[in-house]
């Protein structure tokens, strides 16, 4: 991401508010938090992008951020971190170690939803002056190539609050009208001073969605902030953050038509501030039992994030009779497929559930994994499906990145690419994976029967 802005600010692109960007590359990510800090304390709108252990050192910069109410959107490309090893690969560990900075946090699980958000986050940021984290998987959405509408600057122009604009910039620090902050506080006022940031935080999930309708009158995209899919009447519901929404989606779409299956989905998009009555709405008021995905590992909890939101919220409305089971998947990219979906269902329909286990994996030291059974093809019909093999530098990902947009650009089909490499670059086995078809494609995961191979 950072590459790509700093091309478009070399190239002289004019953004909506009539400027060249400025582009700083800092030494490390404590640097770029703490430029970032600078340049919102001097009244710019600032950005960054990272990830992973990069995410790690902007931490205590974000809750600086926050504590001063400074609007700022960061965009994360969700990653692993590295634990018993570096992982550089996909999951929700890195984001997940920011849900207490006073960030607000908002997940796409598609190309198309990244754009949309990306748009609201700043929206939300600019008015309401609370930072937004706004992230999407690592590799999985990150570098997957999809056809999608695209949002031009003067449509984009039309939705910024230019109020909000200047309140930012009266708030900057000037030496024409000084002002005192960053001061240390003692404990007869530091308890006040945070709960007196409340305000700012009540309600803003309906900014969220009122920034969301905003979009969708003008370019018709729209994503509920929790969606649901599947079975109207469903009694077992998947709760999951992130690409593996669509998965599941398709997944559940696929189970409830063809097979007569009550199970269905609900995919959340804003994780902070939780929002339990668009949750509950959202929710069939027929569910028995849920199964709650995360893609993260908190060793010694109760359960993962997203599995204790849920939880917790549940137990405090009038769904405590709804049994909840949690389960981890896809951490460091590992695959999630339509078979793995199907197999949590499974799970869920067995008298008594797995209450915690991970799927994707046969654990042979906890037990804890699902079984999985053979592969769920539910793709829309017509759908081509290649893999070409390859290795690092050999120009393989390069032309099939042609080719993929070719396709896309000049005929009436969708179009998705998405290309796996290993951690060893240049001579390193690569594998793109490309489909294409008269439907659009929602498949977050790699090829498994291609119809060319080469």
């Amino acid at each position: 991401m950072g590459e790509m802005v700093d091309e478009w600010s070399a190239q002289g692109l004019i953004n909506c508010y009539g400027q060249k960007l400025s582009v700083t590359e800092m030494q490390s990510e404590a640097g770029a938090a703490g430029a970032l800090h600078g340049a919102l304390k001097a009244g710019a709108f600032s950005t960054t992008f990272t990830a992973s252990q990069g995410l790690l050192l902007m931490i205590p910069n974000m809750y600086k951020i926050a504590g001063e109410l400074l609007p700022c959107v960061m965009h994360v490309a969700a990653r692993a971190l590295a634990g018993q090893a570096l992982s550089i690969f996909g999951d929700h560990s890195d984001v997940m170690a920011c849900r207490s900075t006073g960030w607000a946090q908002l997940a796409s699980e598609s190309v198309e939803m990244a754009q949309v958000n990306a748009i609201v986050a700043h929206l939300v940021s600019m008015e309401r002056r609370v930072p937004v984290q706004h992230f999407f998987d690592g590799f999985r959405t990150s570098h997957e190539v999809n056809k999608v509408k695209l949002i031009d600057y003067n449509t984009m122009k039309t939705f910024i609050n230019w109020e909000a604009v200047k309140e930012h910039h009266d708030l900057a620090m000037n030496p024409r009208h000084p002002h005192v902050q960053g001061t240390s506080q003692g404990p007869d006022i530091f308890f006040q001073c945070v709960e007196a940031g409340n305000s700012f935080y009540d309600g803003l999930a309906d900014l969220f969605e009122e920034k969301g309708k905003m979009i969708q009158e003008k370019t018709g995209l729209h994503f509920a902030l929790y969606a649901y899919e599947g079975h109207p009447e469903a009694k077992h519901v998947i709760v999951v953050m992130g690409s593996a929404a669509v998965t599941c989606g398709e997944t559940a779409s696929f189970l409830s038509k063809h097979k007569g299956q009550r199970v269905g989905v609900l995919k959340v998009r804003l994780f902070r501030p939780w929002d339990s009555s668009r949750f509950l709405a959202a929710l069939p008021t027929t569910t028995e039992r849920i199964c709650v995905l995360d893609r993260t590992k908190e060793q010694g909890s109760q359960g993962e994030p997203l599995l204790l939101e849920v939880s917790s919220m549940l137990h405090a409305s009038a769904h405590s009779e709804i049994v909840v089971v949690g389960g981890r998947y896809g951490l460091g990219s590992k695959e999630f497929t339509p078979n793995m979906v199907l197999s949590i269902y499974e799970n869920l329909a067995q008298e008594s559930p797995k209450p915690r286990f991970t799927v994707g994996i046969n654990d042979d030291v906890t037990f804890l994994s699902l079984p999985v059974g053979p592969w769920l093809n539910v793709l829309p019909e017509g759908t081509t499906e290649c893999m070409f093999y390859g290795l690092g530098s050999d120009g393989t990902v390069g032309a099939n990145k042609s080719a993929v947009k070719m396709i896309a650009m000049g005929t009436q089909l969708h179009a998705q690419a998405y290309f796996e490499y290993d951690a060893k670059k240049s001579g390193g086995v690569t594998i793109s994976h490309l489909r294409f078809g008269p439907k659009p494609i929602h498949a977050p995961y790699n090829v498994r029967a291609a119809d060319y191979l080469a």
